[in-house]
């Protein structure tokens, strides 16, 4: 079975050596002495998220040319991968809560003041994604390369600026006051453009590959609130409701961030698609049911 295998020779190629598989499995440096049996899972749980992380950032940046060029099919592809991975990341919580809480505390004081939530690659997808807050910064300030990276994400045009910008060379009527934004700032939602979407929604057929972009993007955002939602109950599963490191309040700072949106109008879109039950025709000013307006047993619905 291994006949026509080849046997590299010195200096070539090689598997080891072309992912640099020595230096990798050695970066798992423990703070703890004596050495704690789940440390070594908590570094790569966390070492591997970050290498997604890149992946990630590496897709957003292709999908943010493929939109310059108004390629859409090459932009469902890449979206399709960052999809998979945050499935991925999701699923990964459950190898970490393999972990119980006396397992952690055997080496948790000992990561103090690190914390996830100075993951800078996290941080720039998030900023790329239109969620940016400058304040984050003073939590890299000892990190050059991080502070960079996170100022360019913030002074660039956002994943959801530039998916705009292809609507609108693509003809749909995106408000104006949306493309010509400070882009420094936050995306502030828009009625206008939710109108918008509404309308592509209620005629999917008819502008099907907008329909489907915008369900790709919300298919990200979903994503990444699951995996927030994941990490809050893997979280309290673990050390409860008790002060992060890093000084963080822990479980009610991550159950905080499940309110965040990405891209908040493809969301609200569906108030233009979803027939409102709260109005009856021909009732002016209805604003639901109250118990006198419901049918009795004894009384048939007619």
């Amino acid at each position: 079975m291994t006949e026509g295998l080849i046997e590299p020779e010195k200096g070539q190629l090689t598997y080891n050596n072309y992912l640099k598989v020595d230096e990798l499995i050695g970066l798992q440096n423990l703070q703890s002495d004596p050495p704690q049996h789940d440390e070594t899972l908590f570094i790569i749980i966390h070492q591997a998220y970050e290498l997604w992380f890149k992946q990630i950032l590496h897709e957003v940046s292709a999908i943010i040319d493929f939109l310059k060029n108004d390629d859409l099919l090459a932009v469902f592809k890449s979206c399709r991968r960052v999809i998979r991975i945050q499935d991925l990341l999701i699923k990964q919580v459950d190898i970490l809560e393999t972990m119980t809480p006396n397992d952690f505390n055997h080496f948790r004081a000992l990561l103090n003041p690190a914390s996830g939530f100075q993951s800078a690659q996290f941080r720039v997808f998030e900023f790329q994604l239109g969620l940016k807050r400058r304040s984050y910064l003073r939590y890299h300030s000892n990190d050059p390369v991080a502070t960079v990276a996170l100022n360019e994400a913030l002074d660039a045009p956002t994943l959801y600026d530039h998916v705009l910008a292809c609507l609108d060379r693509l003809g749909l009527d995106i408000p104006r006051e949306i493309l010509e934004r400070d882009i420094s700032k936050p995306h502030a939602p828009s009625d206008d453009l939710a109108r918008v979407f509404g309308s592509i929604y209620r005629n999917s057929e008819d502008n099907y590959h907008v329909y489907l972009l915008l369900e790709l993007l919300l298919d990200i955002d979903q994503k990444l609130i699951s995996w927030r939602w994941r990490h809050v109950s893997m979280v309290e599963r673990i050390i409860g409701h008790t002060i992060g490191t890093g000084g963080s309040m822990g479980v009610d700072y991550l159950t905080s961030t499940l309110k965040k949106r990405c891209f908040p109008e493809i969301w609200s879109a569906r108030k233009y698609v979803i027939t409102d039950l709260s109005e009856r025709p021909g009732s002016m000013g209805y604003s639901g049911s109250t118990d006198s307006e419901l049918p009795r047993p004894s009384e048939p619905d007619s």
